[in-house]
């Protein structure tokens, strides 16, 4: 079987790649790897989410599927209140994101764990995710309805999704899970959805 960049343990050999992303006025120095979502490049993906946001208010954050921590430690720079987690069942996307987090000078406010790593009682301000829709329908909602749920009250979740991989279905999904969602900008494929709780 091969692997993929949502495999817990890639076997593919481990070389890492430089990336450069300028995000929000700040430029990132970042580094990827082989077995990791977007190697050696911003997704474009991502870039929209980038493109059509605004970085969020102080706060808890969890960059959900972070990959090698792009979109959480362009929340950290950005934000210097933001306690940032990241999440990702890729063990070699945890530990290139915390490595990126100690190179950018944030891991006192930026940790990269395992979803088994996270407290169990923990939650979180604002949810900023491109999350991972090639895993299939089933295992995205399970993925979302695990996560979502640790939203405090007033919290938020901000995503892209391409519109051909079912972001207009998405969208009216959450909202039957009681995460009423809205579409706030559309860049060219993709579209950025903003949930929140119902309560």
């Amino acid at each position: 079987m091969d692997d993929h960049y949502f495999s817990a343990d890639p076997s593919v050999a481990f070389t890492r790649a430089p990336v450069r992303a300028s995000v929000w006025g700040h430029e990132l120095e970042l580094t990827s790897g082989s077995g990791v979502f977007a190697r050696g490049r911003l997704d474009v993906g991502t870039a929209a989410l980038f493109r059509e946001t605004a970085p969020p208010s102080a706060g808890t954050v969890l960059d959900l599927g972070c990959g090698y921590g792009v979109i959480g430690l362009a929340v950290a720079v950005a934000v210097p209140d933001a306690v940032v987690t990241g999440v990702d069942v890729n063990e070699r996307a945890v530990l290139l994101a915390n490595e990126n987090a100690a190179a950018l000078g944030v891991a006192d406010r930026y940790t990269a764990l395992t979803p088994d790593a996270v407290p169990a009682d923990a939650t979180y301000d604002e949810i900023w995710s491109n999350p991972p829709i090639r895993i299939g329908k089933p295992a995205l909602h399970a993925l979302l309805l695990q996560w979502l749920p640790r939203l405090a009250p007033g919290g938020r979740a901000v995503m892209v999704v391409g519109k051909n991989l079912g972001a207009d279905s998405l969208q009216r999904w959450l909202g039957e899970q009681g995460f009423p969602t809205e579409r706030v900008a559309s860049s060219k494929s993709f579209r950025v959805l903003v949930s929140r709780r119902a309560d």
